[in-house]
């Protein structure tokens, strides 16, 4: 309510709510204990998800897989299904503990898998950054990619629409942006910061850019504070001016 978020539960009894807790000594993580269901939603429950999803006017939507139950081989496809073909679509995959594909994510707009994902859902332990998003590329047929590198920063990948040929896609642009942190606190959360806010700037400006530059700064405000708390304008605009005045001291000195 605070964050003034419309939320439209959907209840099912028969699972708990997931729920991950991490014990820790000092900067030391020592135990964690998640209380989850990990079995696919039943029909009842995906049913009543489909109509929420098809009846919501959204200019985007925003699919980000856990794998505890929502995606699983009978849910994916009806649930793209249901968001149509107008909506700006973006999606992450983030499967610590559980195996889960990116390349399920056909034909969005954008999608921000890690490296370590990216590798599990192409089989590829070898090849390079740039081979793997092509071969990405071919596999989901994506129009942009933020590929999270941890602390590497991140690969940017944009392509035309000027060419269909998933086999010989046309490339726009290939750029890599360092990590904007400053001092790894806590990093869970980072990568929900990074999708809300490049999700967000990839719509409204068409530029990938600005949609990297800025959700790399969020996933950085992130890592610099205990704890998945929600990053607020203040704090994005903080650390630009924090970047803003290292780079004027780098300039004069």
């Amino acid at each position: 309510k605070n964050l003034k978020i419309k939320f439209l539960p959907i209840i099912d009894n028969t699972r708990p709510t997931t729920n991950k807790n991490v014990f820790t000594v000092e900067d030391y993580k020592i135990l964690k204990v998640d209380t989850l269901d990990n079995q696919p939603i039943s029909q009842i429950v995906l049913t009543k998800l489909l109509k929420q999803i098809k009846d919501i006017k959204s200019e985007i939507i925003i699919l980000s897989d856990f794998r505890h139950g929502i995606f699983n081989k009978n849910s994916i496809n009806p649930i793209i299904k249901n968001c149509g073909n107008r909506v700006f679509k973006a999606a992450d995959s983030q499967v610590a503990t559980r195996w889960g594909n990116i390349t399920d994510f056909k034909q969005f707009n954008l999608i921000t898998p890690n490296e370590r994902e990216t590798r599990f859902s192409l089989a590829d332990q070898d090849s390079s950054i740039s081979e793997l998003s092509r071969r990405l590329k071919e596999k989901a047929d994506f129009k942009s990619l933020i590929l999270k590198l941890g602390s590497r920063g991140i690969f940017c990948v944009n392509y035309s629409k000027k060419n269909n040929n998933k086999n010989n896609n046309n490339l726009d642009d290939a750029f890599s942006i360092p990590s904007f942190v400053n001092n790894v606190v806590d990093a869970v959360g980072s990568g929900d910061a990074l999708l809300a806010y490049s999700s967000l700037v990839m719509y409204k400006t068409k530029n990938l850019v600005a949609a990297g530059i800025i959700g790399s700064i969020a996933a950085a405000c992130e890592c610099e504070i205990e704890g998945n708390i929600p990053i607020e304008t203040n704090d994005i605009l903080k650390k630009i001016n924090e970047i803003e005045k290292q780079l004027k001291y780098q300039i004069n000195s």
